[in-house]
C-alpha cells in the first residue's frame, strides 16, 4: 500500500443517529453531517490514499453501517468497529460481523473506555474474555482512553500478550494545561510493552484549540517517539472532530513538521507502514 495511511477518522449521519457526545457551543461546528465525500477531497490533497474509519457510539447498529460505507468506498482501508466485549458471545459476533457486505476491512475493536466510571474497566474478568476473542480473530484493539487510565492498559497489554493494543490520540494528554507528568510515566510504562503501538492523532483539541503552536505539542510527540520509536507510531488526523482547532491539511503538515528529524524510512512507517501492518491492510 502507498501513500499516506490516515488511520483514524470518524463520519456520522445525524439524521441516522445522533451523537450524544457532541453537546454544548464549543463542539457546535461539527455538529452536523460529514461522510466520504466530505473526506475525500482533503485526503487526496494531503498524499492520503487509504484510512482507516473509527466507531464513534457504543451501538451494535453502527459497526455495519461502517463496514458498508468501507465496501463502496476506495478510500477507508478498514474499521475499527464496536462489539459488546463483556457478552458472552464475542467471537460469534465477531464472526457475524466479517460475514456482513464489508466485513473484510473489519481491522479491530474499540470501546469508549474513556467514559468507564471503574478506571480498571480492562481488567474485568468478563472484558479480559473479550478481549481474548479480539485476539483470536487476529483483529486490533483500539484503546481511547484518559491518562489516568493508562495505568490499567498496560496491565491488560501484559495480559494479552497476543493482541495488538493501540492507543489513540498518545491517550489524551493535558496539552492545554502544558502537564506531562504523570501522562507521560504512564505512556512509557505502556510502551515497554511489544504489543503495544499509539497514534499521534487527536493532540490539536487537546490543546487549546485557538492559540496552539507547533511548540505546545512537540514535548509530547518528541516523549511518544522516545518511548515508542517512530516504528510504532501511526499517523491518524482525528477528522472532523481535528477540524475543531485545525484543518486536515494542517493536521497532517503539523505531524510531518514534528516528525521532520525522523529518517525516510522511519517517515514512511510512522505515515503508512505501520499502519499497514498493524490493522493489516
Amino acid at each position: 500500500m502507498t501513500g499516506v495511511i490516515d488511520a483514524h477518522h470518524h463520519v456520522w449521519d445525524l439524521s441516522v443517529r445522533d451523537q450524544d457526545w457532541i453537546s454544548g457551543p464549543q463542539l457546535a461546528p461539527i455538529r452536523r453531517n460529514f461522510d466520504l465525500d466530505d473526506l475525500a477531497p482533503e485526503a487526496r490533497a494531503a498524499g492520503v490514499t487509504a484510512t482507516v474509519l473509527v466507531q464513534t457510539v457504543t451501538v451494535p447498529e453502527e459497526t455495519p453501517e461502517l463496514l458498508a460505507l468501507a465496501a463502496r468506498s476506495e478510500l477507508v482501508a478498514g474499521v475499527v468497529g464496536w462489539t459488546d466485549l463483556t457478552a458472552p458471545d464475542v467471537p460469534d459476533e465477531l464472526a457475524r460481523l466479517r460475514q456482513l457486505p464489508g466485513g473484510e476491512r473489519l481491522v479491530g475493536i474499540r470501546h469508549q473506555v474513556q467514559g468507564e466510571p471503574d478506571p480498571e474497566w480492562l481488567l474485568r474478568a468478563d472484558v479480559h474474555r473479550g478481549l481474548s476473542a479480539v485476539a483470536a480473530a487476529g483483529l486490533a484493539y483500539d484503546l481511547v482512553v484518559l491518562p489516568h487510565q493508562l495505568e490499567a492498559c498496560a496491565r491488560a497489554a501484559a495480559a494479552h500478550p497476543r493482541l495488538t493494543f493501540v492507543l489513540d490520540h498518545l491517550g489524551k494528554p493535558p496539552i492545554a494545561s502544558g502537564e506531562r507528568a504523570p501522562w507521560a510515566a504512564r505512556l512509557r510504562a505502556l510502551a515497554a510493552l511489544p504489543n503495544t503501538v499509539a497514534k499521534l492523532s487527536g493532540l490539536v483539541t487537546e490543546a487549546d484549540w485557538t492559540r496552539w503552536t507547533p511548540d505546545t505539542l512537540r514535548p509530547y510527540v518528541d516523549t511518544a517517539l522516545d518511548a515508542f520509536g517512530p516504528d510504532r507510531l501511526l499517523f491518524g488526523s482525528d477528522w472532523p472532530v481535528c477540524t475543531l482547532a485545525a484543518t486536515y491539511g494542517q493536521v497532517i503538515n503539523i505531524t510531518r513538521e514534528l516528525t521532520a528529524g525522523l529518517s525516510d524510512s522511519e517517515r514512511a512507517g510512522l505515515f503508512s507502514g505501520t499502519a499497514a501492518r498493524v490493522y493489516r491492510l
